[in-house]
């Protein structure tokens, strides 16, 4: 067994707290060694002798007789009273008491605990301490979270301006441009035999070059704003790269690459938007051919695996840091300064390359051995299993060549748009292809005219000063005669919910400017959509 347990003396001398008992005089009638020694009395000189009160201040005793006294003899306790006591040699303690009051016969007796405080209050201090420590670093927190949030918000606002702007830019963009290619039509129709070759090819390409810049921009801000609809149906692959390798035919010949075709036998068919998946073989071959050096090499391939297409474009130019590979599908990500870089370019075209493929489902990586050591680009398309394969190509409806538009005779065409460069010179490049033709510039002039008027079609440009052109097309359609007329909205606006409310307004074709008059040719010699 171990050693005996303490007695009950030592336990009562030895307490953890000051033990004593008053008469009710507060007379010290008995005090342990802990009360003796936290106070600095003998026995002898504490006992029998000295008044508890007088060990109190003023303010203390007072307390205690207006408040403890009456508590005690209502209820016979009061604790956790929080007093500063003074020892022998005038010291302040602070101390936390607690009494008792019991009675012996007709005795009164009141005992007293006492607990030191000095520990408390200094862990009170350090507790307060902490407390405040921890209310600023909340407050700084918080405060951080909310400038965060300030800081995203901003962001998300600046974010929703630029995809705005760039859509609004391209739009104001394509003003310029319809003019433009309405005049470089009317160029080649009427000097064409006597004219330098070589500067109406030149204009047409800067002027295709132009145009798919402002396209991508068009379709970045799309996706961007989530606002893309891809119009999906059985593409046949090997039929669209191959016309997709035809329209950047004159940029490989003008930079002199040799472009090679590895093209597997058809069909290859994926279920896709086959515009968007043709921008996107146009786009990686454009890239390839203006970061290579003249007279390079293009490989275009297209194969496939189970379950995937795949195409491949493989260059032997510039290529790519390993250090940019991760970077370099990102939003106007660039290899090198715009004040070193020859080529120009917005940084746009991989970003819109794969925001593409990723609606449809693909996947696309880059490749590089490093800078000087060319570049490969590869997209894994799903494939669709027992789709038929399409007849058209990928172009938007059938195309109609130089033979459809010859074919427009005494062909009467109204052209409603503001600006009058862009409806004069289409007006003079209709007129050329055997159209009479009438030009207004605004939505009233136009009504005044179709009162006398009916032409057999209609292009009819949305924003203009007076009515737009969806109400412009709803009252020409309630106008007698007018209910067989093609009309064709020819606007600067191109996304789907354009289309859509062109559509609903009564027109029948949706033209994006500048103006394809190859396209525009097919829809003035088809029959109108009943």
């Amino acid at each position: 067994m171990a050693g005996a347990l303490p007695g009950s003396d030592f336990l009562f001398e030895h307490a953890a707290c000051g033990l004593l008992l008053t008469d009710k005089g507060g007379v010290v009638l008995r005090a342990n060694d802990t009360a003796r020694r936290w106070l600095g009395y003998e026995n002898e000189e504490l006992c029998g002798k000295v008044r508890l009160l007088d060990l109190l201040p003023v303010g203390a005793r007072l307390f205690h007789h207006t408040h403890c006294l009456p508590i005690l003899q209502v209820q016979g306790s009061v604790a956790e009273i929080q007093v500063e006591m003074r020892n022998r040699r005038g010291e302040r303690l602070p101390m936390l008491i607690n009494i008792v009051r019991s009675r012996d016969g007709g005795d009164v007796f009141d005992q007293w605990a006492l607990f030191k405080a000095s520990d408390r209050r200094a862990y009170e201090r350090e507790l307060l301490a902490a407390r405040k420590a921890a209310e600023a670093a909340l407050e700084a927190r918080l405060g951080a979270e909310a400038k965060l949030q300030q800081l995203n918000a901003q962001l998300s606002h600046a974010d929703r301006r630029k995809d705005e702007f760039l859509a609004t830019l391209s739009h104001e963009l394509r003003n310029p441009l319809a003019p433009m290619r309405s005049a470089l039509e009317v160029l080649k129709l009427k000097f064409g035999a006597s004219a330098d070759e070589r500067l109406l090819q030149a204009f047409d390409r800067q002027l295709r070059h132009m145009t798919r810049l402002v396209d991508d921009l068009m379709e970045v801000s799309r996706i961007t704003q989530g606002r893309m609809q891809l119009r999906r149906g059985p593409v046949e692959l090997t039929t669209l790269v191959r016309s997709a390798a035809g329209d950047v035919a004159a940029i490989m010949e003008a930079a002199r690459h040799t472009l090679r075709l590895h093209i597997a036998a058809p069909p290859i068919v994926v279920d896709g938007d086959a515009t968007r998946l043709a921008q996107v073989v146009i786009n990686l071959l454009t890239n390839a051919a203006k970061y290579t050096p003249e007279g390079g090499m293009v490989d275009l391939e297209l194969d496939c695996d189970p379950g995937h297409a795949r195409i491949r474009v493989r260059d032997n130019g510039i290529g790519i840091p390993a250090e940019a590979l991760a970077t370099v599908f990102d939003m106007f990500s660039q290899l090198e300064p715009a004040l070193e870089r020859s080529k120009g370019g917005l940084g746009i075209g991989l970003a819109l390359v794969r925001g593409i493929v990723d609606l449809h489902g693909g996947t696309v990586h880059a490749h590089s051995l490093g800078a000087g050591r060319g570049s490969e680009f590869a997209i894994s398309l799903p494939l669709t299993v027992g789709a038929a394969c399409p007849a058209a190509g990928p172009a938007e409806g059938p195309a109609a060549g130089a033979g459809d538009i010859a074919r427009l005779t005494a062909r009467q065409v109204l052209i409603v748009d503001d600006n009058e460069d862009a409806a004069d010179t289409l007006g003079m490049a209709l007129e050329l292809f055997g159209c009479e033709t009438r030009v207004v510039h605004t939505a009233q002039a136009a009504l005044d005219l179709a009162v006398s008027f009916t032409p057999q079609a209609a292009l009819l440009d949305i924003g203009l000063p007076d009515l737009n052109g969806y109400e412009l097309a709803r009252r020409l359609r309630a106008l007698p005669g007018w209910q067989g007329v093609t009309l064709i909205a020819a606007t600067g606006w191109g996304q789907e919910k354009d289309r859509r409310l062109a559509f609903e307004a009564g027109f029948d074709h949706h033209l994006t400017k500048p103006i394809d008059f190859e396209r525009l040719g097919h829809m003035l010699t088809a029959e109108r959509p009943r």
